[in-house]
């Protein structure tokens, strides 16, 4: 199976000058805690941020969530996959990665945004157990 099989096709970049408190509310009626950056003028993925980077790089750290942006805290090492890559193969690089989700590219030459893959797509999509030892792994140290 292909990641393009399972993966989240309701992907869209927010602009880097979106505050926390925007960010958060986009997670919030997305029901995700995964939020692509970009929209520049090359259309290029600029980061992302998670519902982590706001809680611990934002309100922790004692950044206002109303003036500080997402470009302020966001993660600069955007991992990724391809969209015709296995499921299984993806499975093995969250494990090496440590991370639920990355976000999937069209081709290896355009590298356009096209969707997120999650630990919980693999599970949902009939992948129980490849899903349980992913997780296993990841939440190891």
């Amino acid at each position: 199976m292909q990641v393009q099989q399972i993966m989240s096709t309701r992907v869209e970049y927010i602009p880097a000058d979106t505050t926390l408190a925007q960010a958060a509310k986009n997670m919030r009626d997305r029901d995700t805690g995964f939020l692509p950056i970009g929209g520049s003028p090359q259309g290029r993925l600029q980061g992302v941020i998670t519902d982590r980077d706001i809680t611990v790089r934002g309100v922790a750290a004692g950044k206002d969530p109303e003036n500080t942006t997402v470009n302020q805290v966001k993660t600069d090492k955007v991992l990724y996959c391809f969209q015709n890559e296995d499921v299984n193969d993806v499975a093995n690089n969250m494990q090496d990665q440590k991370v639920y989700r990355l976000i999937v590219l069209n081709n290896h030459d355009e590298k356009r945004l096209c969707g997120i893959v999650s630990l919980g797509d693999i599970v949902r999509h009939g992948s129980a157990k490849l899903g349980g030892e992913t997780a296993r792994e990841i939440s190891q140290h």
